[in-house]
């Protein structure tokens, strides 16, 4: 028994031994010896032994291990699932399904990785076996995310380095962006993630869920025969009308004369004609007219303008819209007498040049990092940094010309200075630095960049802020304009509004809640100066720029500082107002008592007053608090007649706008009177409703009928301005009909097909995806327009997981069903149609009847899943980055992933489709000059002016000779035509954000993104949904109390709206309002 005790701890003895001393690396991991940039290696300590207590036998004692230790003495004696180097995979697949081979590509130098299973008629069994990983562990651990940006590389080292920070690092021989690069491999065995076990019980109960829920959402949400008979008919109208207007059109101001009116087509494209239409759905139609001279979504077309005005002459709701991505015409059946006259009006401004074509562009949104985006939100104007106004060039004028509007005011806030200061900027030719034109910086424009803002700072109004900030060596005139220092207007902007906190720290009457927190705050403040003096500012202009903005969010974080700044937001609540007082104040140490050793209060209370937003208001809350003691003064006094008083106007500004029934006004003028009344205090006294606004009789009757109504904060009058939303905006209903008519709708009636024969596929597809859409509209997660995604994303990120990680697949993969030739003979209308569409691939396997056939006899694939089994894996793909826990898979990898329907295997990298950050274009169109200036106003139709009440117009005799299809113009005739319509025509600059936080290739314009129009909001908004999602599927069937999974968010809001305002009034009129 010693012997063997013996022998054991000689093994421990060793093994230490060998933990402590052992110098070949080979044996430990890689990633164990791979440290953090900046911190030191791990340095084990040698064995500690007191020369008294060291026994006389060499067997050393036995002594417990600290963790460093232990640690590393488990990476020594675990053994790796398999030491092999792996190829790189794509889409988290373990192993190619013997089934079905991976096909392999070249791709450079390099073999592609392979692939997850692609659809072919050969679909991979649910019996194929799989290699398992460790209980607990997965073979493909997580890596770090967070890769710094090429454009930025951190401060120089030193000035004498010659490094170009506008230039990107070589790159790493490690493609960590790439879903097929070694991040999925065992390069690290002992990083194990915790999986999601799924019991049998559970999968059912979640499987159930779902299939419910989707039982019930089709039944609804699918759109009706009538309606779809109902848009067909209202097709087949504004058809004729568009027939009319071009035809009557080619031949009076083209001299075609034998120009066909059936040539002239307004196709159906998108969810009608996909056969993925929920209701309510509008209708897209494409124009497509072949024969005219000028196709319609040529630059400079006069015919969608002359469509516009056919439309407006029918009575329709029509509005073109120009700096979409493609030119469309929004219409509607029955517009609303007030919308009908401000579209005529419209209409009527732009024949007389008083405005400029459409406003509606990409979504603008908020950048969650200024730093990386300070291109200005008004994007719908002309990039006219790009070209500069006549008469405004650099060159013609002297700097203190150029500059001389550049002056702040008295009344001019700073972010309003510093938003006229960009746009004179603009109007000056010139242009701030970013990330997307530091390349293309010359030193001419690092010059007049470097003069503005010296400029700007020399305009601001106050004097003494002035002067320190041209004192610091960053703003020093000789260095910005004799060396080779540069700085950015945002950067400049940015140290002004640090150096006004830096002045009102040192003007500040509160000190910090405690030494340690004072001891940060000068810390903060004294780093502050001494980055306005970095020698090396001017190496790295936007690196500085970053440096001064964290500087600066530090110093918002000083209390002392945030309660001399303290004022209320343009549309914000007085609760919201009081909420933010309150935490200030309890950051300072303070309590709402009265007390006369409380100073601090009396200085909460004095600036809260002072920063009230409405003038009138805030006059008469100072003379409310000038008339209580201050002894007695409380800041739930001071803010219950701030919010009474807003109140109170809030509701006259809706009684003037009349959004109230007539009803209810008289009680609601008397209420008005009831909140202006003098506040009294309660008896008995109450702590918490020291004093309150008492309701009379006559005003207590009417509070439930206040309740009812609703806040009026709410409402329009006294909400901002949605840039998403304006006069002339069609409603969401009672319009009628509505449609989109697109211009350029080739591609798009491709995929419209494309989808559909997907539909084809099998009878899942449908309700899988209709199920989908409905989810994300009800989560509000679907409008571009508001920086989320569109509906068509939704469907490729459907049909991406049903082609490419189900197993076996739902769908083949159809464009990859096509043959490596073409047939020969075809002629150039079926090449155009099924071959090559406006210079893209559109091959894929259309034959919509031989598909149909197939999926009726369960013959294009081997998946015999349940509905709902599907929507739970849908939903645990994106939901997550980890092992799946029905398919050997992991989940969509966001960051780094490109969703490519058309690929096989589904994924692309964001990296080789060069998507890696945001861009921005100038895009140039020419659009058609004012009617009146030689233009088709002069041929417009006369006809269809006379039609009232929606009838169709009646052709004039033999205005339409024949329907025979015509011969496309010729060469020359275009040539003649285009040259005409350049001369009428004026040239549009537009700048495009493309933006890759999200990206879906789209099927057939591989260098668009589907998602370009998502935001920082928008994907952490679509996110947060898909994990909700999931974590409600797996709480399924455990009994707990949950939300709903189709909970409707707008539904919800208005909940929390109401109940919000009950609070208020509640907090206005005390305990006796609760009675009501």
């Amino acid at each position: 028994m010693e012997g063997a005790q013996d022998e054991s701890g000689a093994l421990e003895d060793r093994l230490r031994n060998m933990i402590l001393h052992h110098s070949d690396k080979e044996v430990i991991p890689q990633s164990q010896s791979i440290a953090p940039f900046g911190s030191q290696p791990l340095e084990l300590p040698p064995p500690f032994q007191s020369s008294e207590q060291a026994p006389a036998s060499s067997k050393p004692p036995r002594k417990r291990m600290n963790q460093a230790q232990r640690r590393q003495m488990s990476a020594q004696l675990s053994i790796p699932i398999d030491t092999r180097p792996q190829k790189p995979q794509s889409a988290r697949a373990y192993v190619s399904p013997p089934a079905f081979p991976h096909h392999q590509y070249s791709n450079g130098n390099q073999q592609r990785a392979q692939r997850p299973h692609s659809a072919t008629f050969r679909p991979v069994s649910r019996g194929n076996t799989m290699p398992n990983a460790l209980p607990g562990s997965t073979p493909y651990p997580p890596h770090g995310r967070h890769h710094p940006s090429l454009s930025y590389h951190g401060p120089m080292s030193a000035p004498g380095d010659h490094f170009d920070w506008r230039q990107p690092q070589p790159p790493t021989p490690f493609d960590a962006t790439s879903p097929r690069s070694s991040r999925h491999s065992n390069a690290n065995p002992y990083n194990n993630t915790r999986l999601y076990h799924l019991r049998p019980e559970e999968l059912k109960a979640q499987t159930e869920l779902l299939e419910g829920l989707c039982n019930t959402i089709i039944a609804g949400a699918e759109i009706e025969t009538a309606d779809i008979i109902e848009k067909e008919s209202f097709r087949a109208k504004i058809e004729e009308v568009a027939r009319f207007a071009i035809t009557q059109y080619e031949r009076e101001a083209n001299g075609m004369q034998n120009f066909p009116p059936a040539s002239v087509q307004l196709k159906c494209f998108g969810s009608l004609s996909s056969g993925f239409a929920t209701k309510a759905a509008d209708m897209d139609l494409g124009l497509i007219s072949p024969l005219s001279l000028i196709q319609p979504d040529a630059p400079g077309s006069a015919i969608p303008r002359l469509v516009e005005k056919a439309f407006l002459d029918m009575d329709l709701g029509a509005r073109l819209l120009t700096r979409t991505r493609v030119p469309i015409i929004k219409v509607c059946e029955k517009p609303p007498q007030a919308l009908r006259l401000d579209l005529l009006d419209e209409r009527a401004k732009w024949e007389r040049g008083l405005t400029e074509d459409g406003d509606e562009d990409e979504v603008q949104e908020e950048e969650a990092n200024p730093i990386d985006d300070v291109q200005p939100h008004d994007y719908r104007h002309h990039a006219q940094e790009h070209q500069p106004s006549p008469g405004l060039g650099r060159d013609g004028y002297k700097t203190e010309q150029k500059f001389r509007s550049l002056r702040q005011g008295e009344k001019k806030n700073l972010s309003s200075y510093y938003g006229a200061a960009k746009g004179l900027l603009r109007k000056l030719g010139g242009r701030d630095l970013t990330n997307s034109n530091v390349v293309d910086f010359k030193r001419d424009d690092f010059q007049f960049l470097n003069e503005f803002s010296l400029a700007f700072v020399e305009g601001l109004a106050d004097d003494k802020l002035r002067e320190r900030l041209l004192s610091y060596k960053s703003l020093n005139r000789y260095d910005l304009t004799a060396q080779s220092n540069n700085r950015t207007l945002l950067g400049v902007h940015t140290q002004v509004e640090g150096e006004t906190m830096a002045m009102i720290w040192e003007a500040r009457e509160v000190r910090e809640k405690d030494d340690v927190q004072e001891q940060q705050a000068q810390h903060w403040v004294r780093a502050w100066k001494l980055l306005g003096d970095k020698p090396t500012y001017g190496l790295d202009p936007m690196g500085y720029a970053k440096e001064l903005q964290i500087a600066v969010d530090q110093l918002k974080r000083i209390p002392s500082i945030q309660i001399m700044l303290l004022s209320q937001n343009q549309h914000e609540s007085a609760a919201g107002y009081h909420s933010r007082a309150i935490r200030l104040m309890l950051e300072l140490g303070c309590h709402d008592t009265t007390s006369k050793d409380n100073k601090i209060l009396q200085v909460v209370i004095r600036h809260y007053i002072q920063g009230i937003a409405i003038e009138q208001i805030r006059r008469e809350v100072e003379e409310f608090a000038i008339s209580q003691p201050q002894e007695i003064l409380t800041l739930r006094a001071v803010a219950r007649r701030h919010k009474s008083l807003q109140l109170a106007q809030e509701f006259e500004r809706c009684l003037e706008k009349g959004l109230y029934p007539e009803k209810y006004n008289t009680h609601i003028k008397a209420y008005i009177n009831s909140l202006r009344s003098p506040m009294a205090r309660p008896s008995p006294p109450d702590p918490h409703f020291d004093m309150v606004v008492p309701l009379p009789p006559e005003a207590a009757q009417a509070i439930s009928e206040i309740r009812l109504l609703g806040d009026p904060s709410k409402l329009s009058p006294n909400q901002p301005r949605d840039p998403y939303r304006d006069r002339l905006e069609f409603p969401k209903s009672g319009v009628g009909v509505q449609c989109d008519i697109n211009f350029s709708a080739h591609l798009a009636l491709q995929n419209t097909l494309l989808l559909r024969c997907y539909s084809h596929c099998d009878p899942r597809v449908r309700p899988l995806v209709l199920f989908v859409k409905h989810w994300a509209k009800i989560r509000r997660i679907n409008s571009p327009y508001r920086g989320t995604l569109s509906s068509y994303g939704y469907v490729l990120m459907m049909l991406h997981y049903l082609v490419n990680i189900a197993q076996p697949f739902v769908c083949p993969n159809l464009q990859l069903l096509v043959p490596h030739h073409p047939e020969p003979n075809l002629t150039p209308e079926h090449v155009e149609e099924t071959v090559v569409c406006k210079g893209r691939d559109i091959q894929f396997w259309r034959d919509e009847a031989e598909i149909q056939r197939l999926a009726r006899e369960n013959a294009l694939n081997k998946n015999r899943d349940s509905i709902g089994h599907l929507l739970r894996g849908f939903f645990e793909y994106y939901a997550q980055n980890n092992q799946m826990s029905t398919v050997q898979y992991r989940g969509f990898d966001w960051g780094r992933d490109v969703l490519s329907l058309r690929t096989h295997g589904g994924l692309l990298s964001k990296q080789e489709k060069g998507w890696t950050g945001a861009k921005t274009t100038i895009e140039v169109k020419s659009i058609p000059a004012v009617p009146g200036q030689a233009t088709f106003a002069e041929h417009e139709p006369n006809h269809i002016s006379n039609n009232v009440g929606g009838q169709q117009p009646s052709p004039g005799p033999g205005s339409f000779a024949t329907d025979q299809p015509n011969s496309p113009p010729s060469a020359t005739a275009i040539a003649g035509a285009q040259a005409q319509i350049t001369n009428q025509t004026t040239r549009e600059f537009k700048e495009v954000r493309h933006r890759y936080l999200f990206a879906i290739e789209d099927p057939f314009e591989h260098d668009h993104n589907v998602a370009r129009t998502v935001t920082h909001n928008g994907i952490v908004s679509i996110r947060d949904e898909f994990r909700r999602a999931w974590r409600l599927i797996k709480n399924a069937g455990k009994g707990s109390q949950q939300e709903e999974l189709l909970q409707d968010v707008a539904q919800a809001e208005e909940w929390h709206e109401r109940e919000q305002f009950s609070q208020l009034l509640d907090e206005i009129h005390g305990r006796e309002v609760l009675n009501y």
